[in-house]
Formats: C-alpha cells, sequence, structure tokens
C-alpha cells in the first residue's frame, strides 16, 4: 500500500478531480445550454405578442372582422393557426377537424420552454388579452428552438472540456514531466562528468518517489564526486610516499655502500613500499566498495588478549604495558576480522607514539544497546582543531604525534572498518594522552 506522501495519492486527486471537474462542467454547461435554447427569442415573443393584439382588435370588432384577421394571417404566415375561447371552441367561423381538436391538448404557452421531442414544430398557445381567447398557431419556421443548439453545445461544453483537458496535462506536467526532467538533466551532467550539478531543492523537499529519486540521484552524485576525489588524493599521496624511499634507494645506488648494507637498505626499502601499496589498495577497496560484514557476536576480552600478545611481540614491550578493564559480558555484534583489524590498527597507532615507558589500556564502557570501547594511550595527544584530520588517508600529524613512520592509512583503514560493522569511532584528548572510542551494538 503507497504510503501518505506517495505520487499515488497525488495522481489519484488529480485525476479524480479532473473526471469530477469534466462532469460537472459538462453537465451544467450543457443544462445551461438547453435552458437557453428552449425558449424562444425575444424577436419571436414580440411578433407573437403583436399577432395576439391584433387579434384581440378584430375581436372586438366581431366575428366577421376575426375571420377577416384569420385570412390574411394565412397568407403571411405558413402554417395552421385558430383563435379559441376558454373551452377551446373556435371563433371567427373556424370549424376544426378531430385531429385538430386532438392538437390542441398538445398546445405550449409561447413563454415555456420548447421540447426537443416533437418531430415538426410544435404548437404554441399566446393569450388574447382580457378576452380569455387564446391564439393558437403552428410556429413559424425562422423562430424555431434549437436552432444553433450542436453548435453552442460544441462551443460551450467541448471547449472548456478540451481547455480542462489542457490545464490537466499542465499539471501532470508539473507533477511528472517536469521533475523528470530536471533528473534527466542532473543525469546528463553525470555522463557530462559534470559533478558539480545539485539537485534543486523543489526535488530535494519531496516526500514522494521522485524526491526519493532525487535525492538517491544526489548521493550517487556526491559519493562519486567524493570517490573520484579521494581517487585524485590517493594518487597524489601514493605518487609523493613513494618518492622517499624510491629517492633513498636511488642515493644508496649512486654511495659506496657494501653489498651487505645495500641489501639491507633495499630490502627495508622494498618491504616499506609493499606495505604502503597494500595499505593503499585495502583503503580503496573499502572506500570504492562498501561491503557489508556478516556480523556475530565478539568476545572482546579474548580478541584484545590476543591482538595484545603480537603487539607486544612485534614492539618489544613487556604484556605488562598492554592493560584492559573489559568486564566478562561485553560481547559486541560485529565482525571478528575487520574488528580485529581495527582494534589492531588502533593499537598499533597507540604503541607507535607512546613514550619509552607508557602504557596502552583498553576499557569498556556499556551504553543503552551499545558497548563503548575505548583505547587510550599516554602520548602527547592531538590538536582538538586537526582530531577530525587523523581519520583521513595520509594523515601524519607528526609535528603533534613524533615517534612514528606510518603512512596514516592505519586510522583510515580502522574507521572504514567499524563503518562497515554499523558502528562508529571518535578520537579525544584525554589528560593522559588520546583515546579512541569504538562504539558497537551489544548481542
Amino acid at each position: 500500500m503507497p504510503n501518505r506522501h506517495s505520487l499515488f495519492w497525488r495522481l489519484v486527486v488529480l485525476v479524480a478531480g479532473f473526471c469530477v471537474s469534466m462532469i460537472w462542467a459538462g453537465g451544467y454547461v450543457g443544462r445551461q445550454i438547453d435552458r437557453t435554447s428552449s425558449y424562444l427569442s425575444q424577436d419571436a415573443h414580440a411578433v407573437l405578442a403583436g399577432y395576439a393584439d391584433e387579434a384581440h382588435r378584430a375581436l372586438q370588432a366581431g366575428p366577421d372582422a376575426l375571420g377577416q384577421w384569420i385570412a390574411a394571417m394565412h397568407q403571411r404566415e405558413v402554417g395552421w393557426l385558430v383563435v379559441v375561447d376558454r373551452q377551446l371552441q373556435p371563433l371567427g367561423g373556424q370549424r376544426l377537424a378531430d385531429q385538430e381538436r386532438e392538437m390542441l391538448t398538445f398546445v405550449r404557452h409561447y413563454e415555456w420552454p420548447m421540447s426537443r421531442r416533437n418531430q415538426g414544430l410544435p404548437l404554441v398557445s399566446v393569450p388574447i388579452e382580457d378576452s380569455g381567447a387564446r391564439l393558437i398557431l403552428r410556429l413559424p419556421e425562422r423562430f424555431r428552438p434549437w436552432r444553433n443548439h450542436a453548435l453552442l453545445t460544441a462551443g460551450a461544453v467541448y471547449l472548456p472540456l478540451v481547455l480542462l483537458s489542457v490545464l490537466f496535462c499542465g499539471l501532470l506536467y508539473r507533477v511528472l514531466v517536469s521533475p523528470l526532467d530536471s533528473l534527466r538533466r542532473q543525469a546528463n551532467a553525470l555522463s557530462g562528468h559534470r559533478l558539480d550539478a545539485l539537485l534543486p531543492a523543489a526535488i530535494a523537499g519531496r516526500n514522494d518517489e521522485l524526491g526519493e529519486l532525487g535525492r538517491s540521484l544526489e548521493y550517487l552524485t556526491r559519493r562519486l564526486r567524493d570517490s573520484i576525489d579521494q581517487q585524485q588524493q590517493l594518487l597524489r599521496d601514493l605518487s609523493h610516499e613513494l618518492r622517499t624511499p624510491l629517492s633513498r634507494l636511488r642515493v644508496a645506488c649512486e654511495s659506496d655502500l657494501g653489498i651487505e648494507d645495500m641489501r639491507r637498505r633495499t630490502d627495508r626499502e622494498i618491504t616499506s613500499m609493499q606495505h604502503l601499496v597494500d595499505s593503499t589498495l585495502e583503503f580503496a577497496w573499502l572506500d570504492s566498495e562498501q561491503p557489508r560484514f556478516e556480523c556475530e557476536p565478539v568476545e572482546v576480552a579474548a580478541l584484545w588478549d590476543m591482538l595484545s600478545e603480537n603487539a607486544c611481540f612485534e614492539a618489544g614491550w613487556s604484556r605488562d604495558r598492554i592493560q584492559a578493564q573489559v568486564p566478562d559480558d561485553c560481547r559486541v555484534l560485529g565482525n571478528l576480522n575487520a574488528l580485529a583489524q581495527a582494534m589492531e590498527n588502533i593499537l598499533r597507532n597507540a604503541i607507535r607514539y607512546s613514550p619509552a615507558t607508557g602504557t596502552v589500556a583498553l576499557s569498556a564502557e556499556r551504553d543503552g544497546s551499545h558497548w563503548h570501547l575505548r583505547i587510550e594511550d599516554q602520548g602527547p595527544g592531538v590538536p582538538a582543531d586537526q582530531l577530525p584530520w587523523i581519520f583521513r588517508p595520509f594523515a601524519r600529524l607528526s609535528a603533534a604525534r613524533p615517534g612514528g613512520d606510518g603512512f596514516g592509512l592505519g586510522l583510515a583503514i580502522a574507521r572504514s572498518m567499524v563503518l562497515m560493522q554499523g558502528g562508529d569511532i571518535w578520537a579525544e584528548n584525554r589528560d593522559a594522552g588520546l583515546c579512541m572510542t569504538i562504539r558497537l551494538r551489544i548481542v
């Protein structure tokens, strides 16, 4: 069932309103035309009233004068006529056949509307002043009603319906075609590599399907633009980072180093470049593919123990320098491998920037339906205005946190890993150093 903001309801209102308007307008105008065209014209009223006055004067002059007037009327008007009294008896010496007497029952007053059911011209009755008599005659052809009925119907009924149809098409165009045309222009802008084209506010603010389509296209535009910018930035940073070890290799080749020193220097630089390329490719894959990891319950304490043991072996730290205060029931909903890599990158980063006798500690705090996993070091921290930048690739704030030789990709990869699990990550300074917080759902 469409929701209340669906375009379906707008179309229902538009089409139903159009149909109701068409029916009402056609019926109303048709009735007005029928009513107007069924009455005799003012000229016909004047002529028939004049005949009645003439008949009245002839009636006052006597039966012979009335008969003479009737005979004269037969010369003036082609058609049947008679003057009758209150009892429908003919005056002026006229005689009526039985069929003509029956015709008197179908007479209509000349001021009444004329019926269209008559095959021929109707009989109309015109009262003769103060006498009770009436002039009954076949309506002259020139006074026939309904003469222009078809033309009036075409002009007053069908023309408004055509105008309503044009209005309906205009509204339909505004509701459907115009927004789609805006979306088409934005899609064409994408195909033309113009990624700065933004969705009009009129479409972005809609709550129907077109608004959803527009916002999806807007998101696609921004996502594509950010992805291209990110790739270009990655290429620039990667080329910059590769220049340093390549320059050192060139200097080593031009120096008088011994074979063993040259081998160690070459192995070190190649390992560094391989690590740089692998990390860059991993971050680019996370950024472009945005995979959704399969989540499962993860024991945070057991995972931290494994990561701490490996980190101490690599860094040469004693085990007591990596601490943990994790409740026994601390289990999060996440992907084991992704969470392990994210926490490992944070842990290595904390070890890299820790002082010679510093420690790294993990603590867990429950917050509603989530666990907050905090990894704190005792390093120099990061300036507050630069905290949002540490999760960007190749962001190395060596002036604030000296002592590392990484490439600035560890935290960027960790952030992507956490976000792909439906969590969140942020950094904040503490009195003793930097605190990295991972927020994941409770199992």
